[in-house]
């Protein structure tokens, strides 16, 4: 993980699975602006103590290293510093599903998450329109809900919040 602060910043994001590199292109317009605008949506309705953020790596070894597009962790996590959350401080990930990418987040992605510990793992597909909601039940996840365009999701976890999926496509 180390290694990962001597590359160069070349439009690439780079991430670690079991010590392997993994490269992939940035995000596209449309894919960072459903990131940014769900960002902004639940930005604005966290109590004080829980940060939703972008662009910080969660890890919980030195062999593995991801960047979720989004995540809601403890806003104290920040002054622990050092190169990436870690998974105890994180109640949520959320990962927009590019075509690029979508076996990494749907299967890896998922499965490292929730082995690590992470609550709530949400999966955002553009391209479905449609948000699934995860819950970390021994481990692994669990689909507790798909929400569509036209609905309306509300919940009180990580903390209570209301999103209208039509906002962010």
């Amino acid at each position: 993980m180390d290694d990962l602060q001597e590359l160069t910043r070349d439009g690439q994001q780079y991430e670690i699975f079991d010590g392997s590199l993994i490269v992939s292109p940035h995000a596209d317009v449309f894919h960072g602006g459903v990131a940014n605008r769900l960002r902004r949506l639940l930005d604005r309705q966290a109590p004080a103590g829980l940060l939703v953020g972008q662009d910080i790596g969660v890890s919980a070894n030195r062999s593995s290293y991801f960047v979720p597009d989004l995540f809601v962790a403890r806003e104290s996590a920040l002054d622990k510093g050092g190169p990436a959350l870690h998974p105890d401080d994180v109640l949520l990930v959320i990962e927009v599903i590019s075509p690029s990418n979508a076996g990494r987040d749907l299967v890896l992605k998922r499965h490292e998450y929730a082995a690590v510990g992470i609550p709530h793992y949400w999966l955002v597909e553009p391209r479905k329109q449609n948000l699934t909601i995860l819950e970390n039940v021994g481990r692994v996840y669990r689909e507790a809900a798909v929400v569509t365009v036209g609905d309306v999701l509300t919940s009180d976890e990580p903390f209570p919040l209301s999103v209208d999926l039509a906002a962010i496509f």
